[in-house]
């Protein structure tokens, strides 16, 4: 099992932090260079999905780089809480387990932004966790870029 938190000081507002993490063309941006995902034609943000908690919303393809397909994973929220956070448990491919806890909460007139992941790999946990340490950092880095546009 690997379990990891990270944590961002942004200088925005969490309703814009939230359009951020949940506009299309913008997750794109947090997941470059290491991971492109799909989302159904039409998806421009994850509000324009039927969400039901618990079930999932669509299946994405990722690719590493944008060009190698390593596997897809079931877009399934266990929560969702608008402008505050969320709870992702979405099937994917090589995880017996993938949680993503991501959270917003107001700090001064900035946002303080926490992602959790507990992930049980069915293989290579060693380098799974390398690439996590390496995927989320370069997120939270992406992140605290935006804000400066």
């Amino acid at each position: 099992m690997i379990e990891l938190r990270f944590e961002s000081r942004l200088n925005a507002p969490p309703s814009t932090v939230w359009g951020w993490v949940t506009e299309v063309h913008h997750l794109r941006a947090e997941m470059r260079p290491w991971l492109w995902m799909s989302v159904p034609h039409g998806t421009h943000n994850l509000a324009d999905t039927q969400l039901r908690t618990g079930q999932a919303l669509f299946t994405s393809w990722r690719w590493l780089f944008g060009v190698l397909p390593i596997g897809t994973s079931r877009l399934t929220l266990l929560e969702l809480t608008p402008g505050v956070g969320f709870v992702e448990q979405s099937p994917m491919t090589g995880m017996r387990l993938w949680r993503h806890e991501r959270h917003l909460q107001a700090w001064g007139e900035g946002t303080h932004l926490v992602d959790r992941l507990t992930v049980r790999p069915l293989l290579a946990t060693a380098l799974v966790k390398g690439f996590l340490l390496l995927f989320f950092a370069t997120r939270h880095r992406n992140l605290r870029r935006r804000q400066a546009h």
